[in-house]
């Protein structure tokens, strides 16, 4: 059973996290100040206006909210709220989807492996033996990865309390760290788990009932009475059943102890009452079931060893991602290369990676030049390359050369580990079902257990049943009493989900939000960035008046070199591509708003706007076209219906915007020279990607875009989205997501960052763009694209409704097969080894099973639908 103490106040948050009162002015989160209805929060990265109207914003989305006021100079948020409708935790929630983190006061937060903790009942006890500390904030079990993570106030509680508290509820503290660190106990792996001590007692155990199935059914000659307890016959096979059960039962007793202690009604402490129940039945009745105690002790320890082998599975998946970086590193020192313990480097230090060997740190390379496989970070299927300035990151594989690196970050905080902590920490939100779970769980087990006790109690009245043939069915009951199964059922699924995408460059950040992109049939994009790569281009080159294509771009090279506009930076970057040759320049002017004048070889000429040349005197609506042969070129051709004269006004100008591009003509104060084309070239994956989603059953798209009406359609209409709004500002985008919001079940937006956070906080799900290496864009989304690549999107969106259907599935097997075992109990159509087997052991093991298909799938997989849900 899953205890699921709460505060009063918390019972909606999404998480098992448990919140004390204690000490009285301080809480989770960074409150400082918690008086009724009002808190106050510090978030130091609130330092301007802007800044604050996006919290305000987001805080204001809660209900229950009856004021918001942001102090910017001191970076304080003071928050007016009624505690029936929200709570502190949903605030702080709601300030940090903004994009900004709330600061901790004076506390301090420490992670605890203990990986004996491999289900809700295990970390039940943990939970009921933290309860009562003093000093401690906050607590969050995950039987799914094996950690209890801690926030403490160190002036009244010391993480050695904390070890003493986890171990008084029976289970061992391996390793304890303030950071996810790689490593700790291994010895349950599953290369070892069958061959541990507790596997060792069960296969011993297992020898002794078969010994005694044999005298019993067998050899019952010779199965001679050898004693008496209070005037009850005991013979070698009840000798030997007893010998099974002080072996195979030592375990589950010891646990069943520290249950009772903990006061947790768990599987442990109902296997103990069964157990023990049958060794007194045996006495009472005088009908011996000794068979059912030992066989009981037998296959509840195999269903155990196959229970922890289970989660071993959903726990590697995840593992997997931590082994990424290596242990040690080669490291430049003083003209030597020293192999150090990555721990050991710090920011500065410069390390050599051969070909074949993984990244250890986060660094900008220094020397050398090499493909990079980067997809254990951010899912590129393809190496990158990389040479001198480039970023690198740990974990990911140098392919063929040699690289020197500087490292640029702590090994604890590179974006390798800030992956690692993140996945690990994605199931503290719970999803929608995994809280409706806990809360049917908390009801299930009192109800079966009492029917336990009517069946043992009413059977031989009503069914003619003797008491041993009722006390058998009241045992069976207790076996099945405890929902493991189904409790465990959404979140394995939850991490195998998560780990799964992490490995494809997906980060989804909670389980609630991997639950919540299943359900979205709306999708908002940002156009800059996520549509369109975020850098200007020049796409069109028209020369003009027989100038050639080169002379053109040798021109505007020229003009452009010394313009700080993006616009004149992507030109200059294009000619240098093509290897045009400059020109002298002298008296360079920028003309405001129009565009750029120089002296070119002598010679004045202009780039910028139509309207500037037209002040200059040209008549626009007749140019002639540059030809070849006396043939116009293909571009001409297309542009002009008079053969070879153009006319820029009426025809070119407009059809170049009409595709979304600005138009830069370039010409001396006589002659036009030639018209430039530069865009914000769309992503190549991009039409595929809305495409591919309205497919999976997505029923709106829509592009939101700063940028103007004209460009804003022409995008839209090549990437294919059902609608486009433009000239819009960042609270005009938000305006659109929450119309939305109303509209639709779900909503997801899009972005490439920073400047979305406020769309991204108001969707249901926030998906940013190319978080990897990106602090801001980590923590701002609720899921990171961590490699700019638009086509992960159909993927997620797939990858979410399986892991839903996956749940499903769980939810309804594990519980239905439950309670049609219990209803057949009374009836003698279930033994209590079946109970044991298929209603403990068969269900744990059956939906960590279906749910670590999630973490097999990949990118490319769901193209082609291979999972099947």
């Amino acid at each position: 059973m899953t205890s699921s103490h709460r505060d009063s106040q918390n019972s909606g948050d999404e998480s098992r996290s448990h919140n004390h009162d204690e000490p009285p002015n301080e809480g989770s989160g960074g409150m400082s100040i918690d008086q009724g209805d009002v808190a106050q929060f510090t978030v130091p990265e609130m330092d301007c206006p802007s800044c604050a109207g996006k919290v305000e914003n987001s805080v204001q989305k809660l209900d229950g909210i009856n004021d918001v006021d942001s102090q910017v100079t001191s970076g304080t948020l003071t928050v007016s709220y009624d505690s029936n409708q929200t709570t502190v935790s949903e605030i702080t929630g709601r300030i940090e989807k903004a994009g900004y983190r709330v600061e901790t006061t004076g506390e301090e937060t420490t992670k605890f492996e203990v990986p004996e903790m491999d289900c809700p009942s295990c970390a039940g006890k943990i939970e009921n033996a933290l309860d009562g500390l003093a000093g401690i904030s906050t607590f969050d079990t995950q039987p799914t990865t094996s950690k209890v993570t801690v926030t403490y106030h160190p002036s009244t509680i010391t993480p050695t309390d904390i070890t003493a508290a986890i171990e008084s509820a029976g289970y061992e503290v391996t390793e304890t760290t303030a950071r996810n660190t790689k490593g700790g106990d291994r010895n349950d792996s599953q290369d070892n788990i069958w061959t541990s001590p507790r596997a060792l007692k069960t296969w011993v155990s297992g020898v002794f009932v078969a010994f005694g199935l044999l005298l019993e059914f067998f050899l019952a000659t010779q199965n001679a009475q050898v004693a008496s307890i209070v005037g009850r016959e005991l013979f070698i096979a009840d000798i030997t059943f007893l010998i099974a059960i002080a072996i195979g039962g030592q375990e589950i007793i010891r646990n069943g102890y520290y249950s009772a202690r903990n006061l947790n009604l768990d599987i442990d402490f109902l296997m103990s009452i069964a157990i023990l129940g049958a060794l007194v039945a045996s006495l009472a009745f005088g009908e011996a079931l000794y068979f059912e105690a030992a066989t009981l002790a037998f296959l509840f320890s195999i269903a155990e060893l196959l229970e922890r082998y289970s989660m071993d599975r959903a726990r590697n998946s995840l593992r997997e991602l931590m082994d990424l970086s290596p242990d040690e590193a080669t490291v430049k020192q003083d003209g030597d290369e020293v192999t150090v313990p990555v721990d050991e480097i710090t920011v500065g230090d410069i390390v050599i990676v051969k070909p074949g060997e993984k990244i250890p740190m986060d660094g900008e390379v220094m020397d050398g030049e090499s493909a990079v496989n980067q997809a254990p970070i951010t899912g590129e299927s393809v190496p990158i390359d990389k040479t001198v300035g480039d970023e690198v990151y740990a974990g990911t594989i140098n392919e063929g050369g040699y690289l020197e690196v500087e490292v640029t970050s702590e090994a604890g905080d590179n974006t390798l580990s800030r992956i690692v902590e993140m996945v690990e920490d994605a199931q503290s939100n719970k999803t929608e079902r995994e809280q409706f779970v806990e809360r049917f769980s908390a009801y299930y087990t009192p109800v079966v257990v009492a029917f336990a006790v009517l069946v043992t109690l009413g059977s031989p009245a009503l069914l003619g049943t003797t008491w041993p043939t009722a006390v058998v069915y009241g045992l069976t009951l207790l076996v099945l009493a405890c929902p493991c199964a189904f409790v465990i059922s959404t979140p394995v699924s939850v991490v195998s989900g998560i780990t799964s995408a992490a490995k494809n460059g997906v980060l989804i950040k909670g389980g609630n939000y991997l639950e919540a992109m299943g359900e979205v049939d709306a999708v908002a994009f940002d156009k800059t960035g996520t549509f369109t790569k975020g850098e200007l281009t020049v796409t069109d080159v028209i020369p003009l008046n027989n100038n050639s294509e080169e002379g053109v771009l040798r021109c505007a090279r020229g003009l452009e070199r010394r313009s700080e506009h993006p616009i004149g930076e992507a030109i200059v970057a294009h000619a240098e591509q093509q290897q045009i040759a400059e020109r002298d320049i002298d008296d360079f002017e920028s003309i405001t708003g129009k565009g750029v004048r120089a002296d070119l070889d002598g010679t004045p000429h202009f780039a910028g706007k139509p309207g500037l040349f037209e002040d200059l005197g040209f008549e626009l609506s007749h140019v002639h076209a540059t030809t070849d042969g006396g043939v116009v070129t293909q571009t001409a051709r297309q542009l002009c219906e008079r053969n070879n004269c153009l006319d820029l006004l009426e025809d070119t100008v407009p059809q170049l915007q009409a595709e979304g591009k600005t138009v830069v003509l370039v010409g001396t104060e006589d002659e036009l020279e030639g018209v430039i084309g530069v865009a914000d070239e769309i992503r190549p994956e991009a039409t595929a990607t809305v495409a591919r989603l309205k497919e999976l059953g997505v029923k709106q798209t829509v592009m939101l875009t700063g940028d103007n009406e004209r460009t804003a359609r022409a995008i839209a209409e090549q990437v294919g989205v059902d609608e486009y709004q433009a000239e819009l500002l960042p609270e005009d985008k938000v305006a659109v997501i929450d119309e939305l919001v109303a509209e639709h079940e779900g909503v997801a937006m899009v972005g490439d960052g920073i400047n979305d956070a406020p769309a991204l906080a108001s969707a249901t799900v926030g998906v940013v763009m190319g978080a990897a290496g990106t602090d801001t864009a980590l923590e701002t989304a609720d899921i990171a694209l961590m490699a700019d690549d638009l086509s992960k999107l159909p993927y997620l969106y797939e990858l979410a409704n399986d892991a839903n259907s996956v749940i499903r599935q769980n939810i309804y097997a594990s519980l239905g097969i439950k309670a049609a075992l219990a209803l057949g109990v009374p009836f003698g159509y279930v033994p209590i080894w079946l109970a044991v087997l298929a209603g403990d052991a068969g269900m744990t093991t059956a939906v960590t099973g279906n749910a670590m298909r999630l973490s097999r799938i990949t990118s490319d997989d769901t193209e082609n639908d291979t999972i099947d849900v």
